[in-house]
């Protein structure tokens, strides 16, 4: 295993600060790098040519690998060339004309309205638990939450007198306001359920037992009530996220301002929730623009 990858792992934790998750998967990809390295023969991170480098990304195609993995391995390595040139471990950079295959973004699987506003109205409300469950529902839909930062969410993260919560994902604050719906729904799991499970715990939430809870536990909490709601579309955590950007989309909602409560590095991403919403544009045009209201012959 080359000894620069730990050393790399080593900045983007300290020095970069990029996330757990992000630096999971650079990590990941930086190692079938290796991998296929070694399988040919290449013995260092200085002995890797554009060749070698080229053929990895042919390979990983032929494989069937996505189209975001591969481009998503390429961005990694990129990363990676560029600490090694920088450290002066390498004097030429490799991937210098290495390029990520194109990526067709198609708008992701979302929730109709009606189906979120089903999947709301299925926890009852009559135990600590439903309640729990009533608010991480309401709240992830509020806000647009990853599912890791709703399991990962303080006490000191929600500020219910100015109504918001403080996301602390990818060691970047950003301040999420959440409306009266969640407001309720999080006031009655105060009142009536927290202290139920999770007493003198720090996590905002927790599963019955009073642990943090885990992604794998939200999901199963999710489908079920999916179920109950007679959702039949494989539904998904993220899938919420989703709907809540498209939602925000269609309803008028500019783009930089959902990118900030998404908190998507590039709005190249938050982009894609527009795909589906070119219907309304003549719509909102017609109701937006100042002349409109004259109809002339």
């Amino acid at each position: 295993m080359w000894h620069e990858l730990g050393m790399y792992e080593a900045y983007l934790l300290d020095v970069k600060k990029s996330s757990k998750n992000t630096v999971a998967s650079y990590m990941r990809d930086l190692r079938k790098l290796n991998t296929y390295m070694d399988e040919h023969d290449v013995p260092s991170v200085q002995a890797v040519s554009a060749t070698n480098l080229n053929s990895y990304v042919l390979y990983l195609e032929r494989i069937g690998s996505a189209s975001s993995s591969v481009s998503r391995s390429v961005a990694a390595i990129k990363s990676f060339y560029l600490y090694l040139l920088r450290q002066g471990i390498v004097r030429l950079d490799p991937t210098e004309l290495l390029k990520p295959p194109k990526i067709d973004k198609r708008m992701p699987d979302t929730l109709t309205v009606d189906e979120v506003r089903r999947l709301l109205e299925q926890p009852s409300g009559k135990t600590p638990k439903e309640i729990r469950d009533k608010a991480m529902l309401e709240l992830l839909y509020a806000t647009g939450l990853r599912v890791s930062e709703l399991i990962a969410l303080k006490v000191q993260d929600v500020n219910m007198s100015m109504r918001y919560i403080v996301c602390q994902d990818d060691n970047r604050g950003r301040i999420l306001p959440f409306e009266e719906n969640a407001y309720q729904a999080l006031k009655l799991y105060l009142d009536k359920a927290r202290d139920t499970f999770c007493y003198e715990q720090e996590y905002f939430f927790t599963n019955c037992q009073g642990a943090p809870l885990t992604r794998q536990g939200f999901w199963k909490i999710l489908k079920q009530y999916a179920s109950q709601a007679g959702i039949s579309k494989a539904i998904t955590p993220h899938m919420i996220r989703h709907s809540f950007a498209y939602h925000l989309v269609q309803n008028g909602a500019d783009l930089k301002s959902v990118q900030e409560l998404l908190g998507h590095a590039d709005i190249s991403t938050t982009q894609v929730y527009m795909k589906n919403s070119r219907n309304g544009i003549k719509e909102v045009y017609d109701k937006a623009h100042p002349m409109t209201q004259f109809h002339t012959i």
